[in-house]
């Protein structure tokens, strides 16, 4: 069975203290608030990443970073590699998110190299895929998110695989006042969900974990958490208020 997740991306959000205190409160009330198996993880800032996972340990919330650069170590000034991310406790990475891609040039076989880096390092990727809404009018949605996947993911091996968790995001509904419908999220989900069969098989396909990342709130997450393929969420904005985040984990409840 497919692991139910919730994964809060903070973004460039929070300052070292408010995110302590914003991360404290949602440590707390997922203690108390949690009573299913659903895997609960916050991405935060790079600054914060190691005192989170301190106030982690023992508890039912994991900590992620937003990105890392796809060598181990270098000359790179300015970038963090998995391997820093994954000696201060992190356990996940987002890599392909809309907004790298978008301002800062990320394409799909840069983000192979990254996605090759978590996982050399022994951490988790969570791999953004999703159309603009010039491409979902212009109907090459799918064919974007099919390329994005082969030239992203689909070098690596069916256990390679099995330890990634997919997110799709409408980049027209992230922050724009649109809203993809639970309908329109699960169509896209059922489509992934094939292609993933057509690489590696029903049973691979099965286990992959893929969220939904647009615009998902303590309203829309019930109707979208019940489609038979939308295994969570990737949370924006509703991550920076701990009582909407701790609400929309609780949709799995």
């Amino acid at each position: 069975m497919r692991k139910k997740i919730v994964a809060g991306n903070w973004k460039m959000n929070t300052n070292y203290t408010s995110g302590l205190s914003l991360f404290s409160e949602i440590v707390n009330m997922a203690k108390d608030e949690v009573t299913n198996n659903q895997e609960v993880i916050v991405c935060a800032p790079f600054i914060s990443l190691n005192s989170l996972a301190q106030l982690a340990k023992g508890g039912k919330v994991l900590v992620g970073a937003q990105n890392c650069h796809q060598a181990d170590a270098g000359a790179f000034t300015g970038e963090i590699s998995a391997a820093m991310i994954q000696s201060v406790g992190a356990s996940h990475v987002i890599l392909g998110h809309s907004e790298r891609r978008e301002y800062f040039g990320e394409d799909n076989v840069l983000l192979a190299q990254k996605v090759n880096a978590v996982l050399s390092n022994k951490l988790t990727p969570l791999f953004c895929i999703g159309e603009t809404l010039a491409q979902r009018n212009n109907n090459i949605h799918f064919q974007v998110i099919k390329q994005q996947l082969a030239q992203g993911l689909f070098h690596l091996s069916s256990d390679e695989f099995n330890q990634v968790v997919l997110a799709y995001e409408p980049v027209w509904a992230i922050g724009t006042g649109l809203t993809a419908t639970p309908e329109q999220a699960q169509e896209v989900h059922a489509f992934i969900r094939k292609e993933l069969m057509a690489k590696y098989g029903e049973v691979v396909a099965a286990n992959i974990s893929i969220l939904y990342g647009g615009s998902c709130n303590p309203k829309n997450a019930s109707d979208l958490f019940a489609q038979a393929d939308i295994d969570g969420g990737l949370i924006g904005g509703a991550s920076l208020k701990s009582r909407d985040f701790m609400d929309i984990v609780k949709a799995f409840n």
